[in-house]
């Protein structure tokens, strides 16, 4: 891979506006920013989401329902920590527009891509909005990798501290998918228990105990990583959450920013080996800003390296 990695994002993400002290605010996105700050990337903005591409995961009634809680002014509560505001809708389709967007670009031109927008979306079920998310926009994107470039095997690969469960809500009756979330166990949403397998068994959970940092990350990824170069994926997306920091708020594993690079690098080998190299990521959670910024500087220059 030569060219530089390709980083999505739009000022409408901005937009979208949480009440005041809530964890997944309009700073996360300004602190990713300082993150990527000197780095060697190409820019694009993110364009608005299809509609056809939100169907492929979303019934048209959960779309109406959500587009109609948009509030005029203020916020509108959806769930117990996820809000809208008039900005919502918007943003969260320039990050599910953002995703595909880098899908078609990997698929065509090759390289990488990291979708830096707002809200998150790997915990949105197919009818419901949890978590902080709206949209479940890493799962739109492999459904469009399926249904319009024709893949048969992709790679998710979630290691935001919580649990992916939209993800896996989505993607469990799919055996094109691959889906892998490792997670604090317990934590919220409850869900990723290691029985919890998928239709076809091809869903992989690895909780992870609180208080576990990098060797209990890599003792749990390494085989798995392994496993899937059997399976020869022709694309590998991320949920990139970067909320298993120590610094961060919200949740109790101890990785520091090494592990994440450690990870990254073994996942883009894994791209490298087996599909020329191509992988999407996108943001998740991370809500610590300081750690935020720095583990995206350290994930996408993992991203932008060539491979060996």
């Amino acid at each position: 891979m030569t060219d530089p990695v390709l980083v999505l994002t739009h000022d409408d993400c901005l937009q979208h506006v949480t009440p005041p002290g809530h964890p997944e605010q309009v700073a996360r996105l300004q602190a990713v920013e300082r993150g990527l700050k000197g780095l060697a990337v190409t820019r694009r903005a993110a364009p608005l989401g299809a509609v056809e591409d939100v169907l492929r995961c979303h019934p048209p009634r959960y779309i109406e329902r959500l587009r109609a809680a948009v509030p005029a002014q203020g916020w509108a509560q959806v769930d117990g920590d996820t809000y809208l505001s008039p900005g919502s809708y918007t943003a969260a389709l320039r990050a599910v527009g953002g995703v595909c967007a880098a899908v078609d670009h990997v698929m065509t031109q090759g390289g990488r891509a990291f979708v830096a927008a707002r809200p998150p979306g790997h915990h949105a079920e197919r009818e419901t909005a949890m978590g902080f998310c709206l949209f479940g926009s890493v799962a739109i994107g492999a459904m469009r990798a399926i249904e319009v470039h024709g893949l048969s095997r992709v790679a998710v690969l979630d290691f935001d501290v919580h649990h992916g469960n939209g993800t896996q809500d989505l993607m469990w009756d799919e055996a094109r998918v691959r889906f892998v979330s490792s997670h604090q166990m317990p934590l919220y949403p409850g869900t990723g228990h290691a029985e919890e397998r998928g239709a076809h068994g091809q869903i992989t959970n690895l909780p992870l105990s609180g208080g576990s940092g990098g060797a209990q990350m890599w003792a749990a990824w390494a085989p798995v990583l392994e496993s899937l170069r059997h399976w020869q994926p022709e694309l590998v997306l991320i949920s990139a959450g970067f909320d298993a920091h120590r610094d961060d708020p919200l949740a109790g594993l101890n990785w520091s920013t090494p592990d994440f690079a450690r990870l990254t690098r073994a996942i883009c080998a894994l791209a490298d080996e087996c599909c020329a190299g191509r992988v999407v990521s996108s943001l998740e959670g991370g809500y610590d800003l300081d750690a935020l910024a720095e583990c995206v500087a350290a994930h996408v220059t993992e991203l932008g390296r060539q491979a060996a």
